[in-house]
């Protein structure tokens, strides 16, 4: 008797809980995969237009000062960007403002328009985890669940953005605290992924392939091979954090006014292209990444690329960084073509996971990213790239607001492999 009350209670709550998360899941997946659409297919329209109008990439400087007022007067602390969305996925209890999306969508969407050098992945996950966050409060939801209705909105957002659920779910678990995963959230953030990329494809949208090719056979000097490259990958997703913070600081060296900042800002990117008589790496770069699989691309693309995505999102543009990243990392391993053995093909493929893994701090995010996009084949190479770039990146990365759960690697007991003014930088992650 006792066997079937009990029996008959977790059916009770089972159902319960799949009708309630059901509901959330759905609501939030619909909303957030329509948002993503709307962005995706606005980029590829103002993408075409800058390509066509050459000239208004000289309003750059404007737009950036016209959404940074509107950040700094009416956004309340819609600023915080893809930070906030983490912190309450932490259990902050800031609140998100809803005005956060418009905010983020038509300013990026203007960047990109004007020839900023940004992403968008930033744009959809703070959008999901916004739109999310305003649909749990629809629903009598205690603590922990307030963070697991976030993590939906990004896992939404990521994935709808890429077309990469499986590599949404994971990073959504994975890139709030280096070094634990939210499991205990995995089947609505599963289901939010799933559903909010059925939402998207829905409409006419396309979503970019890249093809490996030939995946080499192992041997004792592939594993060579890939640990040099790792040590690359992870070299240059730590520069690439690292320069977007050294821009900050040197422009809050001469004004804390962001609007001028972002004015300044916008401008020394014009005055840069003007320079080097190109535009091939500002807005998304597209065209420059699907290069590197084909070897059209130039030798020094991941410079490039790096430098004007560091001075746009240095000086407050809005956007993201892993479709840069993914830039970057593709032309890295381009690059790296000309001395190791390997396939181009193969090559760029392992460069854009693993600087990737490397300034984000989630290799099984980009571990399943690489098998979704390239395919199983090269799976153990794949995960081999993301743990040994994200092994040599460091702690810091691209969110500020990640946590430190214990450090990457250890030398010794309660010792920190590193200099003294790292190692105080670990300790006060790991008391965050």
């Amino acid at each position: 008797m006792n066997a079937f009350k009990e029996t008959y209670q977790t059916i009770k709550n089972m159902s319960f809980y799949l009708i309630q998360w059901g509901a959330i899941c759905t609501l939030i997946s619909l909303i957030v995969g329509c948002i993503v659409a709307f962005f995706l297919y606005s980029l590829e329209k103002v993408t075409a237009f800058r390509e066509q109008t050459p000239f208004i990439i000289l309003f750059l400087p404007l737009v950036g000062a016209l959404f940074s007022y509107l950040y700094t007067h009416f956004g309340k602390n819609a600023g915080g960007g893809n930070n906030l969305v983490i912190r309450v996925a932490q259990g902050s209890e800031e609140e998100i403002p809803l005005r956060l999306v418009p905010l983020t969508i038509f300013g990026t969407i203007f960047t990109h328009l004007t020839g900023g050098s940004v992403g968008r992945e930033g744009t959809a996950t703070q959008s999901g985890g916004t739109i999310a966050y305003h649909v749990g409060r629809l629903f009598n939801l205690n603590d922990i669940e307030k963070q697991w209705v976030v993590m939906c909105g990004i896992s939404a957002g990521f994935s709808a953005v890429f077309g990469t659920p499986l590599a949404g779910t994971l990073f959504a678990m994975e890139v709030l605290i280096i070094g634990e995963i939210r499991v205990e959230a995995l089947a609505p953030v599963f289901f939010s992924a799933f559903l909010a990329n059925i939402v998207t494809e829905s409409f006419p949208i396309h979503h970019s392939h890249y093809a490996m090719g030939s995946v080499p056979a192992l041997s004792f000097k592939l594993v060579i091979y890939l640990l040099i490259c790792s040590i690359c990958f992870g070299i240059v997703g730590f520069l690439f954090e690292r320069s977007i913070q050294w821009v900050k600081s040197f422009y809050l060296r001469f004004t804390k006014n962001p609007v001028m900042i972002n004015f300044i800002g916008g401008a020394v990117v014009v005055l840069f292209a003007v320079l080097f008589h190109t535009t091939r790496y500002l807005g998304l770069s597209l065209p420059m990444l699907s290069e590197q699989f084909t070897g059209g691309g130039h030798p020094l693309d991941f410079i490039g690329k790096l430098f004007f995505t560091a001075l746009s999102l240095g000086s407050g543009f809005q956007g993201g960084e892993v479709t840069p990243l993914f830039g970057i990392g593709a032309s890295l391993g381009s690059f790296l073509h000309q001395w190791i053995d390997l396939p181009l093909g193969f090559m760029a493929a392992i460069g854009f996971i693993g600087v990737f893994a490397a300034a984000t701090n989630t290799p099984i995010t980009c571990f399943i990213m690489g098998i979704e996009l390239f395919g199983s084949a090269a799976a153990p190479y794949l995960l081999f790239v993301t743990v040994f770039s994200y092994l040599f990146s460091g702690h810091n990365g691209i969110y500020a607001s990640q946590r430190l759960k214990r450090p990457k690697y250890w030398i010794g007991q309660n010792r920190f492999p590193f200099n003294q003014k790292d190692n105080q930088r670990v300790k006060d992650k790991l008391n965050q």
